[in-house]
């Protein structure tokens, strides 16, 4: 199936590309690897999900704000090479969450953009992962992640 009609299928929409909040491109290709710097929870409105996990935001809603990590992740790649059926394996992703020190379900928020990418993928959307609990993320977002894909030319 087109991956844009499985999303479609799925009830989701990229959204427009974020801009850069800094000096970096969100996708750079080498060879026939594809770099996606971190994406925040890009929201409708063009804003981001921003909050801490633990404190103002509970793990359900991380996980949708990791879920939108992922469609903003979807949204610089396909900017990017143009057809996202170009996407040959999602290698890997590192994901942040912004939490509390006594919050320990990273993996739980990550896994609403790793469950995802398996959805619209299959099983080239398994990966390799990281899920990382820091004090603090750009902008105030309360999940940002990045990803590695390896692409058809």
């Amino acid at each position: 199936m087109n991956i844009e009609d499985k999303l479609e299928s799925l009830g989701l929409k990229l959204p427009n590309p974020a801009k850069p909040a800094g000096s970096y491109k969100p996708c750079i290709i080498v060879e026939d690897t594809a770099y996606i710097s971190g994406q925040g929870p890009l929201l409708n409105d063009g804003s981001f999900a921003k909050g801490v996990v633990g404190e103002n935001i509970d793990l359900e809603t991380a996980q949708i704000h990791a879920q939108k990590c992922g469609l903003a992740i979807l949204s610089a790649l396909k900017a990017e090479i143009g057809d996202l059926n170009k996407v040959q394996q999602l290698i890997k992703i590192t994901g942040f969450v912004n939490c509390t020190n006594d919050f320990e379900k990273q993996p739980l928020v990550i896994n609403g953009c790793s469950d995802l990418m398996k959805e619209v993928f299959g099983n080239k959307g398994v990966h390799a992962r990281a899920a990382v609990g820091v004090s603090s993320l750009p902008l105030g977002f309360s999940v940002e992640i990045e990803a590695i894909f390896k692409i058809q030319l």
